[in-house]
């Protein structure tokens, strides 16, 4: 899942009541942490729209009934509809060239002995953001055996991890690839793949996909040196951002890095984080200095 809100569409057919919207605001809200505002109605009625087609439903009160009555199954659709996955190759390039920089070497540094690194896409949406850590992880410590480099990437929207898994995109969607990269990483894709292009399996087989909502528990065990997770938090209430960053910290190695979208900050005091570039913080050591 990542930032950003369609407009509103204009939409035909049946209307979303008051009491149905907030039906759908409370269940979203507390399954997924997503606060849907006021001014969001139109939004979801476009969204749920199409569903409620498929479903052959008259009205969003025979909708949430439906929601009610399914369980599970269901919520997991609601949900998919309702997260917007806007996102891209290299997006906020700062935070691969600070991992590239810094963040990389002193994992290496620090785990010599081990060999091992672990990164953690929090929100991957379609796989971009994995697949650049992946590809900017090989470029920093080599793609040898030497190292065991593993990249976990969850979201909660089991489509686009459905669709991320593939590694495969339309050309348009490399443009912010160097052809450097897209000559090492990329192969070009011919016949039915024209237009199309799949990442090598050097990239692909660093990173595991998995649908996770991060409101629930939390099977992983880490630790991890590094943790991506932009764009995220802007749906959730603060109590709830203070609860998800509490838990990363936890899960960091001390000296590890969180790193966070650019309307997004992190309250002084909320974790053993402090900033020390743009929207990048760092797990404190328990040294002096820190």
């Amino acid at each position: 899942m990542d930032d950003a809100v369609d407009p509103h569409p204009i939409v035909h057919g049946p209307v979303l009541g008051d009491a149905e919207f907030e039906f759908i605001r409370h269940v979203i809200g507390e399954n997924a942490g997503i606060v849907l505002g006021p001014n969001k109605r139109q939004l979801v009625q476009g969204r749920l729209g199409r569903r409620l087609r498929e479903l052959g439903l008259s009205s969003y009160a025979a909708y949430c009934d439906h929601v009610r009555e399914s369980g599970p199954e269901e919520l997991v659709r609601l949900i998919n509809a309702l997260t917007t996955n806007v996102t891209a190759f290299f997006r906020e390039n700062h935070h691969f060239e600070a991992l590239a920089s810094y963040m990389l070497p002193e994992a290496m540094q620090r785990n010599a002995a081990s060999r091992r690194i672990r990164l953690w896409s929090a929100g991957c949406s379609t796989g971009e953001e994995p697949y650049c850590l992946a590809m900017t992880a090989i470029e920093a410590i080599g793609s040898s055996a030497r190292w065991d480099l593993k990249i976990l990437a969850t979201d909660i929207d089991s489509n686009v991890v459905a669709s991320a898994q593939g590694g495969i995109y339309p050309v348009e969607r490399l443009e912010a690839v160097p052809q450097g990269r897209l000559s090492r990483f990329f192969h070009k894709g011919r016949n039915e793949q024209t237009g199309r292009a799949m990442l090598k399996r050097e990239v692909r087989d660093r990173v595991t996909f998995r649908t996770l909502n991060l409101l629930h528990n939390w099977p992983m065990r880490g630790p991890f040196d590094v943790i991506f997770c932009r764009n995220v938090m802007i749906y959730f209430d603060q109590p709830t951002r203070e609860r998800l960053v509490r838990r990363f910290a936890e899960l960091l190695v001390p000296g590890g890095y969180l790193c966070i979208g650019h309307s997004e900050s992190i309250h002084h005091g909320t974790a053993p984080l402090r900033l020390v570039g743009k929207t990048i913080y760092r797990r404190n050591t328990g040294d002096s200095h820190d």
